[in-house]
C-alpha cells in the first residue's frame, strides 16, 4: 500500500489517557472526557464491543474491577451493561456514540480497540466504524492487534489508523521479529509506543523517516522528560500531565 502522511493535528495535541481520570472520576467515562475537553486535552479512550454489537467505552475484559458486575464484558448487551454504575460512583458506561456526542470535535479522539487472541476483531472494526460515520471531529484509531490498521486501511481509508506497541511480558511483540511482523501487517499511520521502551534505535529510525511517534502511559515527571525527547505526542495522566 501506499505511504501516506499522517494528519497535522495528531502531532499537536497531549492526549489525555482514558480521559482525565482520578479517584473521584472513573477512567473512560464521559465525566473524564469532559474534565480533558475544559482542559485543552485530547481523549484517548478503549473499545469493546457488547454482546449485541455496540461499540462500548470500557477498557477490561471483565467487569469486576471498575463496575458494579461480574464476569465478561462481553456477554453483555449493551443495555445491560448501561444499567451498571461504575465503582464508587453513579456513572454508567457509555457507547461510543454517547462519547462522539460529548466531544463533537471540540478536541481529538485517540480510540483504542480491545483485542485479545481468538477475538472477532473485525466484528469490532465495522461498529467503530459505523459510529463515525457522520462525526466530523478529528479521531484516530488504533490497536495493539494489526489487523486493525490493516481493515481500516481496505474498508475506511479516510481514517488515521496507529499501532500500539510494548515489549514488556504483558504485550505480544516481547522479539523484535514480532514487533516488525505487526508493523508490516498493519502499515500504520503512526504507532503508539510504550513509554517503558523507550529510547528504541528503532522507533528513532522510524521517527528520522516521519512516522509520527506517541508514547504512553506518561506518569511521572521522569516519563514525561523522556516522553518529550523521544516521542512526537504524549498520552498522559496524572503526575505525568504538565
Amino acid at each position: 500500500m501506499v505511504k501516506r502522511a499522517a494528519p497535522e493535528w495528531l502531532t499537536q495535541w497531549e492526549y489525555a489517557h482514558r480521559g482525565l481520570h482520578g479517584r473521584d472520576v472513573p477512567e473512560n467515562s464521559l465525566s473524564g472526557a469532559r474534565l480533558a475537553i475544559e482542559a485543552g486535552l485530547g481523549v484517548e479512550c478503549d473499545i469493546q464491543r457488547s454482546a449485541d454489537g455496540r461499540a462500548m467505552v470500557f477498557h477490561d475484559w471483565e467487569l469486576d474491577r471498575l463496575a458494579g458486575g461480574r464476569g465478561p464484558f462481553e456477554k453483555r448487551s449493551k443495555d445491560e451493561l448501561q444499567t451498571l454504575n461504575y465503582s464508587g460512583s453513579e456513572e454508567r458506561i457509555a457507547t461510543l456514540p454517547d462519547l462522539l456526542g460529548l466531544v463533537a470535535g471540540r478536541v481529538p479522539l485517540l480510540i483504542e480497540i480491545k483485542s485479545k487472541p481468538g477475538y472477532d476483531v473485525r466484528a469490532s472494526c465495522a461498529a467503530v466504524d459505523g459510529d463515525l460515520q457522520d462525526y466530523t471531529g478529528e479521531f484516530a484509531v488504533m490497536s495493539f492487534d494489526p489487523r486493525v490498521a490493516r481493515w481500516f486501511r481496505r474498508n475506511s481509508p479516510r481514517t488515521c489508523v496507529g499501532l500500539v506497541i510494548r515489549e514488556d511480558e504483558h504485550g505480544y511483540t516481547q522479539k523484535a521479529w514480532q514487533r516488525r511482523l505487526a508493523f508490516w501487517i498493519a502499515l500504520p499511520d503512526f504507532v503508539a509506543y510504550h513509554i517503558a521502551a523507550l529510547p528504541s534505535r528503532w522507533v528513532d529510525r522510524l521517527r528520522r523517516k516521519g512516522l509520527p511517534v506517541l508514547t504512553w502511559t506518561v506518569n511521572s515527571p521522569e516519563t514525561r522528560t523522556r516522553a518529550l525527547s523521544r516521542a512526537d505526542a504524549l498520552i498522559s495522566e496524572g503526575e505525568g500531565l504538565a
